[in-house]
């Protein structure tokens, strides 16, 4: 989209916003309404604050961070007490987060009280949504941290914010221009990212299907094994059938099993990695970002033959439940807490790491989730995973045919998620041109 330029500018005298329209005016926020305070009453989880049928919803910032530009809904309800300990807001109001997800902007479209992690402007005479979407371009918080969690904002540091201020019917012109811009790209990203979940569960799917029944007809052709085998019942609900010339058995039957040392130890800046859950996430551990060691602590951690070889699995126990990692590198390291080491020597560790990530092993751990308050499990439950097994020179062939086509798989979610940033950066750009008045939309409106 080609849109003019406004035909004189000035200095704004304000870094983030440069040069404004001539009849544009550069205020703080401060000088259009004051910046006031969310209030909680104390103790805040006490029950008597908090009432079902409550006229007011209570806003916590995990309600913020999940809603979009409105607030429709909330978790918890105010009593008549509770309410009047904290701050009202009516529909309509904006009200921007300062803890938690640090910069949020949202608009009540509901009844609701904020707590003192977030701001509010109680004479805002401006258009609340050309404010709104100032705030959503995170360009006004330069210089204030990073937006997300490490802005340092408050009544004081967002009351000061200099802001590109036009009259008030372009403020509507401009909110109503981005009102449909975004909402045009929002719905493109909606689509993309649905065509993720379906190529993501495309691939979960391929998966599933070779790791329990075998290659399809051509590749099986291709690798000079059986084609469309005789199946069998495996006797285990999660894998259901499977070819008859495979066996069934518990992990602990086909792997050592070894758990890390349960031992918090120190940290330093130049030592040994500790691979953790967070090591675990991709298909090959990436000890890129991990924390580090000494070298009297690694060889307490390697102890019992802990210490992990190529060929070796991480697999998380706690938290990330499931992911699963194989080690591709001979570099030293040693496992941090919430993983387990798996071994398999007389089977083929990719297979292994595929069979891990099927929707039968990952049924089996969601079965151990149930009615838990924290997602854990322990090696015992690990031991207990049932695991089809084909010959090795299959699992072989199997885990060639899923690295080709999940490698065709990844590339097109990783086209589709360029296009996603693309259009990310493309709706920040806009609103940011619309609000800094880099772009002239009011002619665009009526388009």
């Amino acid at each position: 989209m080609k849109l003019p330029a406004y035909p004189g500018t000035k200095p704004s005298g304000v870094e983030w916003l440069g040069d404004v329209p001539e009849h544009w005016e550069a205020k703080a926020i401060k000088w259009e309404s004051p910046v006031k305070r969310g209030a909680s009453p104390r103790p805040i989880d006490d029950e008597k604050f908090f009432d079902d049928d409550g006229e007011y919803a209570w806003v916590r910032i995990a309600d913020v961070t999940t809603a979009g530009a409105y607030l429709d809904t909330t978790e918890q309800r105010m009593s008549p007490l509770g309410s009047s300990l904290s701050v009202k807001l009516e529909p309509g109001a904006l009200f921007l987060s300062i803890a938690g997800t640090v910069g949020k902007p949202c608009i009540a479209k509901i009844k609701c009280c904020i707590h003192d992690g977030f701001v509010y402007f109680p004479h805002w005479k401006g258009d609340t949504k050309f404010l709104f979407y100032i705030f959503a371009s995170g360009e006004p918080y330069k210089g204030l941290g990073k937006m997300g969690t490490q802005l340092n904002l408050n009544t004081d540091t967002v009351g000061s914010i200099k802001i590109g201020l036009p009259p008030l019917s372009e403020q509507a012109a401009i909110a109503a221009f981005l009102d449909r811009e975004t909402g045009r790209v929002d719905r493109l990203l909606a689509k993309k990212r649905e065509l993720i979940e379906r190529l993501k569960e495309k691939r979960t799917a391929l998966i599933s299907r070779t790791v329990t029944r075998g290659l399809p007809p051509a590749a099986a052709r291709a690798a000079v094994l059986p084609e469309n085998p005789p199946l069998k019942p495996s006797g285990v609900e999660w894998l259901g059938e499977i070819p008859k010339h495979w066996e069934v058995a518990q992990l602990r039957r086909k792997a050592h099993i070894l758990d890390c040392k349960h031992r918090t130890v120190p940290f330093i800046d130049d030592g040994i990695p500790l691979a953790s859950i967070r090591e675990v996430h991709g298909f090959e551990v990436d000890l890129t970002n991990a924390k580090q060691t000494s070298e009297e602590e690694y060889l307490t951690l390697i102890e019992g033959d802990r210490r992990p070889r190529v060929g070796d699995i991480i697999y998380s126990r706690n938290a990330t439940v499931g992911d699963a990692a194989l080690v591709t590198t001979k570099e030293r390291f040693c496992m941090g807490q919430d993983v387990c080491l798996i071994r398999a020597p007389k089977h083929h560790a990719k297979f292994l790491l595929y069979l891990f990530r099927s929707l039968p092993l990952m049924e089996q751990v969601e079965s151990l989730m149930i009615g838990s308050t924290f997602r854990r499990i322990n090696v015992g439950q690990i031991h207990a995973f049932w695991i089809c097994v084909p010959p090795l020179s299959e699992q072989a062939a199997i885990a060639e045919y899923l690295d080709n086509e999940t490698a065709k798989l990844d590339a097109l979610v990783g086209k589709v998620e360029g296009a996603v940033e693309r259009l990310r950066e493309y709706r920040v750009a806009l609103v940011t041109a619309a609000v800094t008045g880099k772009i002239d939309v009011r002619e665009g409106v009526a388009a």
